[in-house]
């Protein structure tokens, strides 16, 4: 099992910028990737960011590319989000996810471990 704590979510002004955080325990996550999701109201949840931790290789939705930049601290066992430009579009709840399989897909169903999702709120 793994366990995933998300938090760095918040209220910001459009233009603004914000740093999600996920904490991972229980396993290690030498050979996962490790992705971002957002779902706001009434829309399904949408691919953000990933990282496969073995071979550091990213992909990014291309809504959030030059904007959001994904990284991982392989010491603490965390996975960063960097959120710039923040735009109302973006609001939603975030969640980390983990997938046992270093490829990166985009797709939220290849995902075997959720958090709980942090809110963020980008006002215009």
């Amino acid at each position: 099992q793994v366990q995933l704590v998300e938090s760095g979510g918040g209220l910001v002004q459009a233009g603004g910028s914000l740093r999600l955080s996920c904490v991972a325990s229980g396993r290690t996550l030498s050979s996962y990737t490790m992705g971002w999701f957002r779902q706001a109201p009434e829309k399904e949840r949408e691919f953000v960011a990933a990282v496969s931790w073995s071979s550091g290789r990213t992909a990014y939705a291309d809504s959030v590319k030059g904007r959001f930049t994904i990284s991982r601290d392989n010491n603490q066992s965390t996975v960063y989000l960097q959120m710039n430009s923040l735009k109302p579009e973006d609001t939603g709840v975030y969640y980390c996810a983990a997938d046992i399989n270093p490829l990166i897909y985009k797709s939220s169903g290849h995902y075997d471990y959720w958090g709980q999702g942090t809110q963020v709120t980008v006002s215009s």
